[in-house]
């Protein structure tokens, strides 16, 4: 692992990216994003030699991220089985303006719900640091069915957390199964924020898998206010499974990159639409 070792980048040459765990998730970036790539064009992307991409490639084969071929790799085509850490550098500071926006939305003290995902996440985060919900005189109460939010949030105590049960989905650390059902049916959500794969006029909210799915329609079920935070990729986007329709939504928060016409449309469907600025990151 002589990589960190590298020169940086210099005007003649290709990008040199630092770091092995930050050029593994650029290196999983790309292959998603172009479906398959080869070794000679990760070459040249990252500024690294041949056998160091052949290492990486072989790494993320052996988590099973990626599908390795010869001279390269292809995009795992089971999206689910790429975990969460992998996903959260994806439009990174959107999601945090996303972040920011949305827990504008909402007041100390009220009752709010999380889903799992890395935007959501952000989500979370953004309400443990605020400094008004650290001030406020009785905590807000946090109900999430991920695993990885609640315990970020468990040692916060201006958070009240209640977690659902079930089980747990290795890929989203999301809660999932009829367990919950049991604690929801007794409570009630003020504000729901829903991250999401895919948010159109037609299908409304929704994402790959039918059991996460499910469990973020019962969230919503018992919820006053539907907020679906997503990134621009996602908005006009189709996936497998639907979580509700769209007038189950209320609002969304989203950056300003997202494609108009899918905006217009969501708007004319009654949804309430929040653009925060974009990162200039590519969609």
């Amino acid at each position: 692992m002589a990589d960190p070792k590298e020169p940086c980048e210099t005007a003649e040459g290709p990008k040199r990216v630092r770091g092995r765990r930050r050029r593994l998730d650029l290196v999983l970036d790309l292959i998603i994003d172009h479906g398959h790539i080869s070794v000679e064009d990760l070459v040249t992307e990252l500024g690294v030699s041949p056998a160091t991409v052949r290492r990486d490639l072989d790494a993320l084969a052996d988590q099973q991220l990626v599908i390795r071929s010869h001279g390269g790799a292809s995009a795992n085509p089971d999206a689910r089985s790429l975990p969460m850490r992998y996903r959260a550098s994806r439009n990174a500071e959107q999601k945090e303006r996303i972040a920011a926006r949305a827990v504008d939305l909402v007041q100390p003290g009220s009752v709010i719900g999380l889903n799992g995902g890395t935007t959501t996440t952000s989500v979370a985060h953004e309400l443990a640091s605020r400094q008004e919900f650290r001030d406020a005189e009785r905590p807000t109460v946090l109900v999430t069915n991920a695993v990885n939010i609640a315990q970020e949030l468990a040692v916060r105590r201006h958070l009240q957390l209640v977690v659902t049960g079930g089980v747990v989905r290795e890929s989203s650390y999301e809660l999932v199964g009829s367990w919950a059902e049991q604690l929801l049916a007794q409570i009630r959500i003020d504000t729901m924020f829903v991250g999401i794969n895919a948010i159109n006029a037609i299908d409304g909210a929704s994402t790959h898998d039918e059991a996460e799915a499910n469990i973020s329609a019962r969230l919503i079920d018992r919820s006053t206010r539907v907020v679906v935070v997503a990134d621009s990729s996602k908005v006009g986007a189709d996936a497998f499974a639907r979580i509700g329709p769209v007038e189950s939504i209320d609002e969304l928060v989203t950056d300003d990159a997202a494609d108009p016409e899918a905006l217009a449309a969501l708007r004319e469907a009654g949804v309430t639409v929040h653009l925060v600025e974009g990162a200039g990151q590519k969609r």
